[in-house]
């Protein structure tokens, strides 16, 4: 595969080589060698799973800084619905509004209003007889990648929508453009964001060539700069331009509340996702229509660039949306946003081959065979000791010729058993 940009980035000074990244690392794209991490770059679907584990801080996202938005005449802030759970207390979103606007953003543009177009066209989706079932949502990327990497086979169930994100996007660049008569190229869309894996499918889109954001502040920065700000702003009592039901993508059965699915399933955090996805792909659980993963617990709420504890963040989004005007995302979108192309992908999902053990199946036989004859000699306890999350991925990094059997201190342990004795017995033999 073709290298791509990578938000999650290692500092290597920071890393104790403690292999706690290692053994979370749902693609097994981390090994520990010389006492430092690395990172396999093919198979790093940028999760945040290794920033959220590490006690040493030695993983962290490269996101945007609101320097980057002075690269642009007209910034507009895009952010997630997750930004406004961050505020204990928060009723009235305007408040955020201005803060952000006091930062050097031109105009604020809710996600929220592209995930109300998403819903519709979900629904949509969902009356075609012909579609695959269950459908896949394409909402959280690191779902969509870990399926590239794992799951290939299920690559075809994705829904062929761009995520919310992207549909605001557009929106906003739209609207702002014909508002205020510049021109497009001259507006920067920030999107604010809590999740490393979102600044990924932004610099590298999944089902299109190019994304309509042009950059990526993290929640957390954002947070530092606004909440002094957040309690001396006079609420303007701003209806916003979404209905509840897209405010509510921020947490986990948002998606499908918004779409109303019958007989479909809403699971969050990456380890309850791939039980999961490891049944569909076995063909042990059916008969649904439609499945919302998401790789954090609690959904977006529980993304590892929010400061918020992600209960408290939902329960603050729930009364907002409460106190939101009861209205439907029909009642809201446009027939023209609908309809557009750019609503879906324009291009297709390629599976991620990092795993391929070689190019033929013969080859590949051939290394399997060779890997099982390994895992028998292993002790099978998946220390991490040896650099590798399990026994069977150290197995795999030997017939890679990327590790030694000797890697494995059981087997260097009995070998220098062995040796040892074998000079005892020279010596013994000399003497006599």
């Amino acid at each position: 595969m073709t290298s791509r940009f990578h938000s999650v980035r290692l500092i290597e000074d920071k890393c104790r080589g403690c292999t706690n990244c290692l053994k979370h690392c749902p693609t097994e794209a981390i090994r520990v060698y010389d006492k430092r991490a690395h990172i396999i770059d093919e198979r790093c679907i940028d999760c945040g799973e290794c920033i959220r584990i590490c006690d040493y801080h030695a993983k962290v996202a490269q996101t945007d800084t609101l320097e980057d938005i002075k690269r642009f005449p007209h910034p507009v802030a895009l952010p997630a619905p997750t930004l406004y759970g961050q505020f204990r207390h928060l009723t009235d979103i305007s408040v955020i509004y201005e803060a952000l606007l006091s930062l050097g953003f031109k105009e604020v543009a809710d996600v929220a209003r592209g995930a109300d177009v998403v819903t519709l066209a979900i629904r949509r989706a969902l009356r075609d007889p012909q579609r695959p079932r269950p459908l896949i949502s394409s909402a959280c990327p690191t779902i969509t990648r870990i399926i590239q990497v794992r799951y290939p086979a299920l690559i075809p169930n994705i829904i062929n929508l761009r995520q919310p994100m992207e549909v605001a996007a557009q929106i906003a660049r739209r609207d702002y453009a014909s508002k205020h008569g510049v021109a497009p190229e001259d507006i920067g869309i920030f999107f604010i964001t809590p999740c490393a894996a979102k600044m990924t499918s932004i610099r590298s889109p999944i089902g299109h060539a190019k994304s309509a954001v042009d950059g990526a502040i993290s929640i957390l920065e954002i947070y530092g700069h606004i909440a002094p700000l957040v309690g001396k702003i006079k609420p303007a009592g701003k209806v916003p331009e979404f209905s509840p039901f897209g405010m509510g993508w921020a947490g986990s059965g948002g998606e499908l509340d918004a779409a109303a699915p019958r007989n479909s399933i809403a699971v969050d955090g990456i380890d309850n996702v791939i039980r999961v996805l490891e049944e569909m792909d076995n063909n042990t659980i059916t008969g649904f229509d439609y499945f919302e993963g998401s790789a954090c617990l609690g959904g977006c709420v529980g993304g590892p660039l929010n400061f918020e504890n992600n209960y408290l963040a939902r329960n603050t989004i729930q009364t907002i949306q409460d106190a939101m005007p009861k209205t439907q995302p029909e009642q809201l979108v446009r027939s023209a946003e609908l309809a557009r192309d750019s609503l879906y992908f324009d291009q297709e999902i390629p599976p991620n081959d990092s795993m391929k053990l070689h190019e033929s199946i013969a080859g590949a036989i051939e290394r399997m065979e060779e890997m099982n004859r390994i895992i028998e000699e292993l002790p099978g306890y998946d220390c991490g000791s040896c650099g590798s999350p399990t026994c069977r991925s150290f197995a795999e990094d030997i017939v890679r010729g990327n590790s030694s059997e000797h890697d494995c201190i059981y087997i260097l342990k009995d070998t220098l058993k062995v040796m040892a004795q074998k000079m005892v017995d020279i010596s013994k033999t000399k003497r006599e």
